[in-house]
């Protein structure tokens, strides 16, 4: 599993993190994807990884402006993560 950090410009509300959650979830299969207008960034958790240019379209067609991209594996914590080795 990967975590996908976006830097994303544009974002004023909490209405602006709804739909660039829907766009991500509607053009990719990912476990969970969390914006936010005040740290200007979406976190995307998915079982494979995605490219730069796909991930720059999808920000850029929720009408909003990527500003970087950062990668890091991802391993589940807690109760059910304990399970799943």
């Amino acid at each position: 599993m990967v975590r996908i950090t976006l830097g994303v410009e544009g974002m004023k509300c909490v209405k602006c993190e709804a739909h660039m959650d829907d766009t991500v979830r509607k053009m990719f299969a990912v476990e969970k994807v969390t914006s936010s207008h005040e740290n200007n960034e979406t976190v995307i958790l998915s079982a494979e990884d995605i490219s730069d240019d796909r991930l720059s379209e999808a920000v850029a067609s929720a009408g909003y402006t990527l500003t970087g991209i950062a990668r890091e594996p991802y391993e589940k914590k807690g109760l059910f993560g304990l399970f799943k080795k």
